[in-house]
C-alpha cells in the first residue's frame, strides 16, 4: 500500500492493526488512528496518523511497502540513492523513470512502482524484503469502508493486495 489512513479497510489494515495492538476489525477508524500516532511519535517519524513506507518498514511490515509517484520520505531517498538519482525524498516522475529502467534491466515488469518484488532487488532494500513479505503483498484484496471514498473511483478490484494497490494509482 502506499498509504493507509482513516477510512480505509481490509486485509492491510488488519495486518496494520494486529502489529499496533489494537482490535483487528480491518477498519481504520480513531483507534487505529490513536495508536498509530502513538507509535510514530515513541519511534521519531512523522505524527500523521497515516501510514506511509516509513511507518511500514519501522513496524516491520514490508509487505506493505508500496513507492509510487506523491510519496515521500526516507524509503524514497533510499531508493533514490541506489538507483543513482537526485535524492529529495520526494517520488516524482524522474524517480518513476528511473525504477521503470531498473525494472527492465531486472526483468520485473515495468511499471514504475516500487513494492516489494521490486525493492527486494534494490542495494539496501534487499534484506527487508525476503519472498515471505513479497508472497504476503500478492494475497488478499484491500477494501474501502461502507460510506468512505475509494483512492481511485474507477480502480477494478483484483486478485491480491498489490493488485489492487497498483491498480489505485493507474
Amino acid at each position: 500500500m502506499a498509504i493507509l489512513k482513516r477510512g480505509l479497510a481490509g486485509e492491510p489494515v488488519k495486518i496494520l492493526q494486529t502489529k499496533l495492538g489494537v482490535a483487528a476489525d480491518g477498519q481504520f477508524g480513531p483507534a487505529t488512528e490513536d495508536a498509530l500516532k502513538a507509535y510514530q511519535k515513541e519511534h521519531g517519524l512523522a505524527v500523521d496518523g497515516i501510514a506511509g513506507p516509513d511507518t511500514f518498514l519501522a513496524l516491520g511490515l514490508p509487505e506493505l511497502v508500496l513507492l509510487t509517484v506523491g510519496v515521500r520520505g526516507e524509503a524514497v531517498k533510499k531508493l533514490q540513492t541506489a538507483l543513482g538519482v537526485t535524492a529529495d525524498g520526494q517520488f516524482g516522475p524522474g524517480t518513476a523513470a528511473a525504477v521503470k529502467a531498473f525494472q527492465e534491466k531486472s526483468g520485473l515488469t515495468a511499471d514504475g512502482f516500487a513494492g516489494p518484488a521490486t525493492l527486494a532487488k534494490v542495494e539496501g532494500f534487499a534484506g527487508a524484503f525476503s519472498p515471505e513479505a513479497i508472497a504476503k503483498a500478492n494475497s488478499g484484496p484491500a477494501t474501502v469502508a461502507p460510506g468512505a471514498k475509494p483512492v481511485s473511483a474507477d480502480a477494478a478490484p483484483a486478485k491480491s493486495i498489490w493488485q489492487t494497490i497498483t491498480g489505485f494509482f493507474s
